[in-house]
């Protein structure tokens, strides 16, 4: 498949591309498998999509070599691509909503909360968060879309640089605090999401997040991605509350290496 643009959203991260109808036909929350020629084969939830053009978009951080050659990579270069794949985020008939992304977790946030916005009757309150401002990614796109839905975008940085000073987790939690939230949904670093996970049991809210483990065959055969009883390629990787409530002592504590054995988170 030819990579039809690549855009700079943050200093290490770019957004890339192509022309797919079936990736463009995925639901918010799925992924796909990009082989990059000569060098691996890895996940990338979809960033955007868009059936009218039968184009998608990935959005990829900088990290390792897969990566790395990848962000070397501009319009007309092939890259291969499989899927889409797993289960994605479950629309819900909630009227109040809170959605909490941060770092690349924002992939398969962002083209949910554009669905979310166009039902009737739903108000949606974004929170955003990352280390410093250069690294809010789609802030611009979050902000553009909410404040033409009427919804509420909150964002976080821990240096203070933009938004407020701290963690989106304890914007989060201020916010439940104070106003009663039907339906809540999180993709980003996975302490992050065990926390919102806590707040969401502890409140008795509806919760779904976003895992992210190694994945090779993306069917459900290899067993990569296992966390307690569930394959993360096709049983997830968007998980509900009630299915992770299950997985707690390994959830936002290990994830599994190579050679199947847990490391810690």
């Amino acid at each position: 498949m030819q990579i039809a643009k690549v855009r700079d959203e943050t200093p290490t991260i770019k957004s890339f591309t192509f022309h797919d109808k079936l990736a463009a036909k995925a639901s918010p929350g799925q992924f796909v498998m990009i082989w990059i020629p000569t060098v691996d084969e890895v996940p990338m939830s979809l960033s955007s999509i868009n059936p009218h053009e039968s184009s998608a978009s990935i959005t990829v951080e900088k990290v390792g070599e897969a990566t790395g050659k990848l962000h070397q990579m501009k319009a007309g270069n092939l890259v291969g691509i499989r899927g889409p794949f797993g289960k994605g985020y479950s629309l819900t008939r909630a009227r109040n909503v809170m959605i909490v992304g941060g770092g690349t977790g924002m992939a398969s946030l962002a083209p949910f909360t554009e669905q979310m916005v166009e039902k009737k009757g739903c108000k949606v309150t974004f929170l955003l968060g990352a280390k410093t401002s250069s690294e809010l990614l789609f802030l611009d796109r979050m902000k553009n879309l909410l404040a033409s839905a009427k919804g509420r975008m909150v964002a976080t940085t821990q240096d203070g640089s933009y938004g407020t000073k701290g963690l989106v987790t304890k914007s989060a939690e201020q916010l439940l605090a104070k106003e009663t939230f039907d339906m809540i949904y999180s993709c980003g670093p996975e302490r992050m999401m065990q926390k919102m996970f806590f707040l969401a049991e502890q409140l008795h809210v509806p919760f779904q997040a976003s895992l992210e483990r190694f994945m090779r065959c993306a069917i459900g055969l290899c067993g990569t991605c296992i966390i307690g009883k569930y394959r993360v390629c096709k049983d997830g990787p968007v998980f509900l509350g009630e299915q992770l409530r299950e997985v707690k002592e390994e959830f936002g504590y290990f994830r599994r290496g190579l050679d199947g054995r847990k490391t810690s988170i």
